[in-house]
């Protein structure tokens, strides 16, 4: 069921920098043709420019359906299909659980994981009709394991993310389209620009991962696309972490506690 990308259509969500535009750009040395949106058209327009006439750019607010219905009639229209749909956008907030307001938690819910919600919605009925094709979540390691207690929005959805693609997975693979979760570690990104604070920051509580250029994961990306794999993790460690989490949850909690500051 994997995929083959040479001459695949692909639309990137949140590419006009990081992981979303590293990943549209592997995607494309392997022959894809692909639609580049970001909610900043200027980025999302720079990142296609190198792509030539195998790249079109489109600005994109994932909180917006008719946004999102535009993206894919600008595929269509351009490139006559859509076979691979990659959901990267996300957002941070910071700070200790009671000093998070509820716009902030609204406004997070809206754009991760809502977001997703609104592709499905927009895409997943061509790649029914067609049955084929592939989606790829971008999730965390946040949204794997407990550590993420000083960004709980973004953890709470990014662990959302993870199971709605868990159970997509079950839905669609039968019906000839592959699911990818994405969850990187660390990679060196501009997301800072996405974030918001409120109240003091908490001391970091958790595995410690090496850091990624954006470049590299794009490669991980496409690869673990083209091998139909579901969980793409940039960070080996982080598997490690993720199986003793599930061999006792409560004693991986404990040991965080225990190496708490």
């Amino acid at each position: 069921m994997s995929i083959d990308l040479d001459n695949a259509v692909a639309v990137v969500t949140g590419a006009g920098s990081g992981i979303g535009r590293a990943a549209a750009h592997a995607f494309a040395r392997r022959g894809a043709r692909v639609v580049v949106t970001d909610i900043d058209g200027d980025r999302a327009a720079a990142v296609a420019a190198p792509l030539a006439d195998r790249g079109t750019a489109a600005t994109c607010d994932v909180t917006s359906l008719g946004d999102l219905e535009a993206v894919r009639d600008l595929a269509l229209d351009r490139f006559g299909r859509v076979d691979l749909v990659m959901n990267n956008v996300g957002v941070l907030a910071v700070g200790p659980v009671e000093a998070i307001p509820l716009e902030t938690w609204q406004r997070v819910v809206d754009i991760n994981l809502l977001g997703i919600v609104r592709s499905n919605l927009v895409f997943l009925p061509l790649l029914l009709e067609q049955g084929a094709g592939h989606v790829v979540n971008t999730a965390s390691t946040a949204g794997l394991l407990p550590y993420g207690y000083d960004r709980l929005p973004y953890t709470a959805t990014k662990h959302a993310v993870v199971g709605l693609s868990e159970a997509l997975a079950l839905y669609l693979r039968p019906r000839g389209i592959g699911v990818s979760c994405l969850c990187p570690a660390g990679v060196a990104t501009n997301i800072v620009e996405q974030i918001t604070f409120h109240g003091e920051p908490a001391p970091p509580r958790g595995p410690s991962f090496p850091v990624l250029d954006a470049e590299t994961v794009g490669e991980i990306v496409a690869d673990g696309v083209a091998a139909d794999r579901f969980l793409i993790l940039t960070a080996p460690e982080a598997a490690d972490e993720l199986r003793e989490h599930g061999a006792d949850v409560d004693a991986y909690l404990s040991h965080l506690l225990k190496e708490a500051p």
